[in-house]
């Protein structure tokens, strides 16, 4: 199943991403092979992650999380 997901990098910053498999990404992100934004700053942590049917919602909902400024997208993380 497709996910949006945030994570909290080791400066406190947020990124946004999706995937089809959220464990393989995250250890992307941590070997330095994930995004670029996330390389410099591991080790990084999943922070919130939902679940959609297709990759095209997950997609659309990445979009989102991205067009979130930090305070919106912190209020996302705590309700959880």
């Amino acid at each position: 199943m497709p996910f949006a997901y945030l994570v909290k990098c080791r400066d406190g910053s947020l990124y946004a991403g999706w995937t089809t498999d959220i464990d393989k990404r995250l250890a992307a992100h941590n070997a330095g092979k994930g995004g670029a934004y996330t390389r410099s700053r591991r080790p990084v942590e999943l922070a919130y992650r939902e679940e959609f049917e297709t990759r095209r919602e997950a997609r659309q909902r990445e979009a989102d999380f991205k067009k979130m400024n930090r305070k919106e997208k912190l209020a996302l993380i705590a309700r959880g």
